[in-house]
């Protein structure tokens, strides 16, 4: 796989996701507005993959700071931050790589600015190899959940596009095949922007692993027909009382779950779990421009111009239809997340 964000020589590389499947195209993040517009624009997506792209962007941005009096480099800093915080409210993943940058200035308020700048291209370094190495545990951590011969439900992207590599969802699905298991994965489309369809499909057609797409209105179909074992998804937030939020249309998929006595997984990182947020009403939920809706990527119109649209990017699925959640500790259960991340 080419990685979805690194570092290379003082510059922010990332493979830009708008372009998927029919381009593979690498977008060059050379200041800090670029990294913010890339954030917004949807060519870097999925929780973990923007949190490292947050953190690599304020390294990136601190290095254009040339003051050298450490209080107005902090402040300076501390602006970038505000600005790459405002990119998108719901994924916690952000607020958590960017509240770790802001850590490495405050602790090193005694060096000199040259040297915080150092440190803070090493962190967030550090937040990409240990999203790798999450990702790889949460995949043996969840892997045995999926037996031989398993068909799989998963919904949105949260394989390597949506990580620093490897993936969340998708990681388990990767190391159950790495086991010698056959697995086979129905993938969601996931309207409006597809990411089932133009990234999950490439993704899982690119590793060899059996995919089948179906459209998100399928979804309880083939659950009725027998042809689902377990649904894995992903999560861009995570509350105390174990409510996820996660794409738009993941709701559903766990209430027909439930409705059909098919297990229904959430695999995500402790950086996903929000145990400041008490349950899923208090997440904020990001809308997107309705031109997601009413055409195919901003291009083929499939809806009358001017139509009213509502296009929330997440919903909320609670504790209550979610079997269990697989984290890089294990897989704990929904009612037990506040007091295994309690700090």
């Amino acid at each position: 796989m080419i990685p979805t964000v690194e570092w290379k020589e003082g510059v922010i590389r990332l493979l830009d996701q708008s372009q998927l499947p029919g381009h593979t195209e690498l977008l060059e993040c050379k200041d800090v507005e670029a990294v913010t517009s890339a954030i917004q624009g949807l060519k870097v997506r999925g929780a973990p993959a923007i949190g490292v792209t947050a953190a690599m962007g304020v390294a990136l941005g601190a290095q254009s700071v040339f003051e050298t009096d450490v209080p107005t480099f902090e402040q300076k800093v501390l602006a970038i931050c505000d600005q790459l915080a405002a990119t998108r409210p719901t994924a916690v993943n952000l607020f958590w790589a960017i509240a770790r940058m802001k850590g490495v200035v405050r602790k090193n308020r005694d060096c000199p600015v040259s040297e915080i700048q150092a440190r803070l291209v090493q962190e967030a370094l550090a937040i990409q190899r240990e999203d790798i190495v999450t990702c790889k545990a949460m995949g043996q951590k969840g892997a045995y959940l999926i037996k031989d011969g398993h068909n799989v439900l998963t919904h949105c992207n949260a394989g390597a596009l949506a990580t620093a590599g490897y993936g969340t969802a998708l990681g388990v699905v990767r190391a159950a095949s790495e086991q010698g298991k056959k697995v086979h994965v129905f993938v969601n489309e996931t309207r409006p922007v597809l990411q089932g369809a133009r990234l999950t499909a490439w993704e899982l057609m690119e590793d060899g692993i059996p995919v089948t797409l179906i459209t998100d209105s399928m979804a309880g179909a083939v659950m009725q027909q027998g042809k689902i074992d377990l649904c894995v998804v992903g999560a861009d937030r995570i509350a105390a009382n174990g409510d996820v939020a996660n794409k738009i249309g993941t709701y559903a998929v766990a209430v027909l779950a439930k409705a059909h006595h098919i297990p229904f997984y959430v695999a995500a990182p402790s950086s996903t779990i929000d145990v400041s947020t008490p349950s899923g009403s208090a997440i904020p939920i990001e809308e997107r421009p309705g031109h997601e809706v009413t055409t195919i990527n901003g291009e083929a119109w499939i809806a009358p111009k001017g139509v009213a649209v509502f296009n929330p990017a997440f919903d909320v699925t609670p504790a209550e239809y979610i079997t269990g959640i697989i984290t890089e500790r294990g897989l704990v259960t929904p009612d037990r997340i506040a007091e295994t991340f309690k700090g």
